[in-house]
């Protein structure tokens, strides 16, 4: 998430109220989490175990809450709870603003794009031409859709991401200030929920395809011409490779990346990432030809009992 415009990282650091290491003038011009981040971002970092991968990220700003050795080139933001203060500059560059109308009058819709009864876009919203967005479909602030893209009834764009921090008196949201991206010609089914980046975009790509039922997690990119069926589960952080085909009922951990042209079969659990090319199924998940043959294997056993009680 960018900046509307750049600042020094002493206005940043007055806006959270907490010491920091640098030059008053240090440039910042936004914050993302660490796998998105580029030079001039802000990234938080609370637990030891991830400061060095923080402190050795592409972000030049580390929101960190010890007093660690400044890498050269970067500055620090010193808070008691990076948690907390991302939040506040996430509720500071980007506030929740409220809708007084079906259709806000900032979105942007092209032409020959029709929108049925009982639709909610949010503020900002961009739909292109030549789309079709169905009864009852909420689109949330800030989303961005292509060109003829078809979006069935009821479908969710732009839900916050499910990302909690457990504190004793009970769990604390990481605030989403982020966007959902629709490139063009894709077509979303009824009754999916695709959840808005946390700072950065969470972007389905051209020309695939979702059945009904599915979700998709924050910060997630699926590629172009990629093909997902009913009641699929992609966790957050995920990279759907181009052209990847996913059947009924697979559900994905976090963060993994599934390469191009794999397919990943119905009721796959897909506990780790996965080459492209290659057929996979199962739970955990394995190479399909592995998998079955290993199934086929598992039916012999009572026939080996039996032959080994007759011995």
């Amino acid at each position: 998430m960018k900046f509307p415009k750049p600042h020094t990282l002493k206005q940043v650091a007055q806006i959270i109220d907490c010491d920091y290491v640098g030059a008053d003038d240090f440039q910042v011009l936004g914050m993302n989490e660490i796998h998105v981040v580029e030079p001039g971002d802000i990234v938080f970092v609370d637990h030891p175990k991830y400061y060095d991968k923080a402190l050795q990220s592409a972000a030049t700003i580390v929101l960190i809450n010890k007093d660690v050795d400044c890498p050269e080139g970067k500055a620090l933001l010193i808070s008691e709870d990076p948690f907390r203060d991302f939040n506040k500059l996430t509720k500071h560059f980007k506030p929740f603003r409220a809708s007084n109308s079906s259709v806000s009058a900032s979105a942007k819709i092209g032409e020959n794009t029709i929108i049925q009864p009982n639709c909610f876009i949010g503020n900002n919203v961009t739909i292109g031409n030549h789309c079709i967005i169905h009864a009852n479909v909420t689109i949330y602030d800030d989303a961005v859709i292509g060109n003829n893209v078809t979006i069935h009834s009821g479908t969710i764009l732009g839900a916050s991401a499910f990302y909690y921090k457990n504190r004793t008196e009970g769990f604390d949201q990481l605030i989403s200030g982020g966007r959902v991206v629709i490139k063009d010609n894709v077509d979303i089914g009824a009754l999916c929920t695709i959840d808005k980046g946390v700072t950065g975009d969470t972007i389905i790509g051209e020309g695939s395809k979702l059945d009904n039922q599915i979700q998709v997690g924050h910060d997630t990119v699926i590629g172009k011409k990629c093909l997902i069926a009913s009641q699929v589960g992609i966790a957050g952080c995920c990279i759907i490779e181009d052209e990847v085909t996913i059947w009924g009922q697979v559900g994905t951990n976090s963060g993994i990346t599934i390469g191009k042209k794999a397919v990943i079969l119905g009721q796959t659990g897909v506990t780790k990432s996965v080459a492209g090319g290659k057929s996979y199924f199962g739970t955990p998940i394995e190479e399909a030809r592995v998998k079955l043959k290993e199934l086929a294997y598992v039916k012999q056993i009572p026939n080996i009992i039996d032959q080994l009680k007759n011995k």
